[in-house]
């Protein structure tokens, strides 16, 4: 009897995982919902690694030999002349940016995941590979198109001094008015080939082990430190295969404040190859990236994921009307 009571117990964990993937509850959640969830997680992650990420555009930018040691002494300057707030100078820039940017990408994710399975027969499952990584990539690329222009203010306010833009609409007013409207799209091809590699391999990555952590473990739902290193996992892996188009990406940005003139993605890679070589000149900074990455993936993820149960708990018990 003892051992039949204990078969049960066993049994029951695993038929919570058949019956309810990890992200099946999301559907019960409104859109806003959603958006309000990756919004906040994207603002987290991204004022965490502020500083490392600024480092790394100012490098990516110059014709400067990328290290460890000079990225620190860069943030150890900066810290010494300019205050420890202006480690995060252009933050500003990077929360009116992100905070739309998470949120659709987030948001889009869902909603993709949810046509996908019903397309392929898979609602309220875990989606296949393929599928898995068509949803993170349409995600990517829907919230690139509608935010491209706060990403191209961002990277300028990273690389000028405080005296050259004052603030963010002073920005685009500078941009429009010297260099034309179409200046604030520019490095959007690379960002796009970018991004379809890097969103769908971070989502599919990051997916897939929440997917095999449930079937290994039999819990539905990992822990906080789990989330965070699943999140690590995926931001390494799809960082890194997609680093050198954001390294073109950076250096069309900022073309018209470092006096380069790049016309298109081949001849920006070429140029890049031709003066600084190969893998230091495409890969400047990927070490930084190592850092960063993971970190700011992981922070994400694991925010996403607790706010989402938050608010579906919340519901659950009526604080919210749907």
């Amino acid at each position: 009897m003892a051992h039949t009571v204990q078969d049960h117990q066993r049994a029951l964990p695993q038929a919570a995982v058949l019956s309810l993937p990890p992200s099946s509850h999301a559907k019960r959640l409104t859109v806003l919902d959603t958006l309000l969830c990756g919004a906040f997680a994207g603002a987290v992650a991204k004022t965490v690694i502020a500083p490392l990420d600024r480092t790394k555009i100012i490098f990516q930018v110059s014709s400067q030999r990328f290290s460890a040691k000079e990225a620190f002494r860069l943030i150890y300057c900066t810290y010494m002349k300019d205050g420890f707030l202006s480690l995060w100078r252009g933050n500003s820039a990077t929360m009116v940016r992100v905070i739309p940017y998470a949120a659709i990408q987030f948001c889009s994710h869902d909603q993709y995941k949810g046509i996908l399975g019903r397309y392929y027969g898979f609602q309220g499952k875990a989606l296949p590979p393929f599928p898995r990584f068509l949803a993170g990539s349409l995600a990517g690329t829907t919230a690139v198109m509608l935010t491209y222009p706060l990403d191209m203010v961002r990277a300028r306010m990273a690389v000028t001094p405080r005296q050259m833009y004052s603030n963010i609409m002073h920005v685009f007013v500078r941009i429009t008015q010297e260099e034309g409207i179409k200046t604030l799209y520019r490095g959007f091809c690379p960002t796009i080939l970018g991004v379809i590699p890097y969103s769908g391999i971070t989502f599919f990555t990051y997916e897939t082990l929440k997917k095999l952590h449930a079937e290994r473990t039999r819990r539905s739902q990992p822990y906080s430190y789990e989330r965070l290193a699943f999140g690590a996992c995926a931001g390494l892996i799809g960082q890194s295969a997609s680093y050198p188009l954001d390294m073109v990406r950076r250096r069309m940005q900022t073309a018209g404040v470092t006096g380069q003139q790049y016309g298109s993605v081949l001849g920006t890679m070429k140029t890049i190859v031709v003066q600084e070589g190969g893998v230091r000149g495409l890969y400047k900074g990927l070490s930084m990236n190592w850092i960063k990455g993971p970190i700011a993936v992981g922070v994400s993820f694991t925010t996403f994921d607790l706010m989402h149960n938050l608010l579906h708990k919340m519901h659950q018990l009526g604080y919210f009307t749907h």
